[in-house]
């Protein structure tokens, strides 16, 4: 593809060469620069691009993009622009073949929710036929393809690859999680979303590299409204206005438990049954049905509502919206896993007080026989976590079962002591065993009718970081191979 293609849609200025030249890739990484590719000078907090141009033009690449005036670079083509990622968004783009304008595509942004939100709309729409693709936290999904990525948004470049390959393998949609940090940074650049989703807003991600204020915050991710067609919006966040603000959407709807709501929810209540805990609750509005939510908390309906609201205006039954839901999972959210016994075994990510506090403070709602929390601590990080992770467990927990969680370059044993330290400030019963298979087994062999036993801390992850080495290690397969055997 000739350079000149890909900046189509830029502005930008010739500082040497000519943009009559063949390119082969767009690259932002300077170790992987390969013959005649464009490399993309991005300025990050470690690091800037810049100081390795003239590196990368050595090792091969044709034309380099820029954004500084002091940088010198012979033999190659060079191109100024006032932002390098904004820059790397649309000629990635133009790269893949701009492969929005094939896909209905659909951002989801908000504090909390946005894992659990795009999961719900992949699956109802997967319900209806309508193959999908998930670019997120847990990684790009699409088919039986799962590929890891280092942040909720990825890179410009790693998105449009994404979504490229989704068309290849027959998807017809594809769900991103649109982070403040992903819309800030331009990552999400390059096309118009069809859909855009609003879920709450709280304080998160303020200082150092991130967002400088809540303001700053806010804005950024307002910004998912001027870059889509269709905005959807929680009715019930008291920030859902302020998100509006300068808003170039087509058209707005609404979704709440508020009246006024396009998509109104109302009548929730708590669904609670050996291997599934969920939401009840029925809609009005632009959709009248009622509906079961396989994921525990009340927090649940304004996220299903969400994937409602968008669902709706895809060629699907209804009967889809409603199986979607019902049986949807989200992997190491709350996520059930099915067991011979008459409990409910969960996988949960929480691995800070915060985070288990609002796990098993819902889980404390569904009125267990015993709320049993299994749970380490990660190593080389700050003690006081771990003092709070114990606290909170010993209040909430009837039996907390300690254990180890990446516990990195420390002593598992030291960091379980430091937890212990924590759960005797309350009058929670404990046991502590430190192999965390050993510690499953013992609650699976130990569970009693109408226990929720909820696996803490590991979530989605598939490793054991232990003494500088991570291997493999994903709690779904150790349940099953306890089961098994």
């Amino acid at each position: 593809m000739k350079l000149e293609k890909l900046l189509t849609r830029i502005n930008y200025q010739i500082l040497s060469g000519d943009t009559d030249t063949e390119i082969s890739n767009v690259i932002y990484d300077s170790r992987k620069v390969e013959k005649n590719c464009v490399f993309v000078c991005l300025v990050g907090s470690a690091a800037d691009g810049h100081e390795f141009a003239q590196d990368a033009v050595k090792n091969g690449a044709a034309a380099v993009v820029v954004s500084r005036d002091d940088i010198k670079i012979k033999n190659a083509a060079v191109i100024k622009v006032d932002d390098t990622r904004k820059a790397l968004a649309f000629m990635s783009a133009e790269y893949f073949g701009n492969p929005a304008d094939t896909l209905k595509t659909i951002g989801v942004t908000g504090t909390k929710g946005k894992t659990t939100t795009a999961c719900m709309i992949r699956s109802i729409l997967e319900k209806g036929g309508i193959k999908t693709g998930i670019i997120g936290t847990l990684g790009i999904i699409y088919g039986d393809k799962h590929i890891k990525t280092a942040n909720t948004t990825p890179e410009s470049y790693e998105i449009q690859k994404a979504m490229r390959d989704m068309i290849d393998e027959g998807c017809k949609c594809c769900v991103m999680e649109a982070s403040s940090l992903g819309i800030k940074w331009h990552r999400t650049d390059g096309f118009i979303f069809d859909y855009g989703i609003f879920t709450n807003f709280s304080h998160d991600h303020i200082g150092g590299v991130e967002h400088p204020t809540m303001e700053d915050y806010l804005e950024c991710k307002s910004r998912l409204f001027r870059q889509c067609t269709t905005g959807i919006t929680n009715i019930d966040d008291p920030m859902s206005d302020k998100m509006l603000e300068g808003h170039t959407c087509r058209t707005v709807e609404t979704y709440g438990c508020k009246e006024g709501a396009q998509l109104h929810g109302y009548g929730a209540k708590l669904l609670s049954r050996a291997g599934y805990l969920g939401v009840h609750f029925d809609v009005d509005g632009i959709m009248e049905m009622s509906l079961d939510v396989a994921i525990p908390g009340m927090f649940t309906v304004h996220n299903a509502l969400a994937a409602a609201a968008v669902c709706r205006h895809f060629d699907i039954p209804s009967q889809a919206v409603y199986d979607g839901l019902n049986e949807v999972k989200v992997k190491g959210r709350v996520e059930s896993v099915e067991v011979p016994g008459n409990y409910t075994l969960l996988i949960d990510y929480a691995h800070n007080a915060v985070s288990m506090e609002n796990i098993l403070t819902t889980l404390r709602e569904y009125k267990p026989n015993r709320l049993v929390t299994l749970f380490g601590a990660g190593g080389n990080r700050p003690r006081d976590r771990r003092f709070e992770m114990g606290e909170i467990s010993g209040r909430l927990s009837d039996l907390s079962v300690v254990t180890e969680d990446n516990s990195r370059f420390e002593d598992v044993n030291d960091i379980i002591a430091d937890i212990i330290t924590g759960i005797k400030k309350t009058d929670g019963k404990y046991v502590t065993i430190p192999d965390r298979t050993d510690a499953i087994r013992y609650c699976i062999e130990n569970a009693q009718d109408g226990d929720i036993i909820v696996l803490a801390g590991k979530g989605h992850e598939d490793y054991q970081d232990k003494n500088g080495k991570k291997t493999h290690y994903d709690e779904r397969e150790v349940i099953q191979l306890i089961i098994n055997n």
